[in-house]
């Protein structure tokens, strides 16, 4: 049995099966890319439940895993070299599709490709989505000045024509099922929950919203999207 007593914190959520990946996470479009890449890789893995509540995320057990006190993150216990710690959702992908061998591509250039659009997602699409939602859902919709609500909005509808434009003729955005997609599809669905489809004219869209169905249609999706369950 593996020790993960080097990482506190395994102390506030412990390891029932310390020789099984540990995910640290919540159902939001970050942690869910994590759950559907585990179940999509068929690599055995344990969910811990870490809510979005300052008590949890500004622990002192979490932030000894990720200093950035943002979900998800997660303890390999058979990483290179011994148990190993990973927080950035981004990152995270990169190493399962690594360590699996699956969803990131058969050669250098598939993986540059794939990569490319991972970036998008994490550089782009994430950040401006969910300041979008802010403006429009939360503590920013009751804010007078309508020009940060129109920024993210407009940056939202260009982002989501990129995405559009790529997808034209393709099932997925770097040609084959990726990490890329695990990543992008969370994002776009996450426009329901913020209440914001017809705000960016997201059914006007040709091909995203038929993407993101085809997503959701996965088996390992359909079971991954509520891991850890928050119920």
């Amino acid at each position: 049995m593996t020790d993960l007593s080097a990482f506190p914190i395994t102390q506030r959520w412990p390891a029932n099966d310390p020789d099984v990946i540990q995910l640290y996470s919540y159902p939001t479009p970050n942690g869910v890319k994590v759950s559907i890449a585990l179940e999509e890789m068929g690599l055995p893995y344990e969910p811990h439940l870490v809510t979005l509540s300052d008590s949890d995320v500004k622990s002192p057990e979490f932030l000894s895993l990720n200093p950035n006190n943002k979900i998800p993150a997660i303890i390999d216990p058979n990483g290179p070299g011994g148990p190993l710690g990973i927080f950035e959702s981004g990152a995270i992908l990169l190493y399962l599709a690594e360590k699996s061998g699956k969803f990131f591509g058969a050669n250098a250039a598939d993986k540059a490709h794939v990569t490319q659009w991972l970036m998008f997602q994490m550089g782009g699409l994430g950040p401006m989505l969910g300041q979008m939602g802010f403006f429009y859902k939360f503590a920013g919709k009751d804010i007078d000045d309508p020009r940060p609500r129109e920024r993210y909005r407009d940056e939202a509808i260009r982002l989501l024509a990129v995405v559009d434009k790529q997808l034209a003729g393709r099932d997925w955005i770097a040609g084959d099922y990726s990490i890329a997609d695990m990543a992008i599809a969370p994002w776009l669905n996450a426009l329901e929950f913020y209440g914001t489809k017809d705000a960016v004219g997201y059914n006007d869209l040709k091909n995203a919203p038929a993407y993101v169905e085809r997503f959701f249609a996965r088996p390992a999706v359909e079971k991954a999207k509520r891991i850890p369950d928050p119920s």
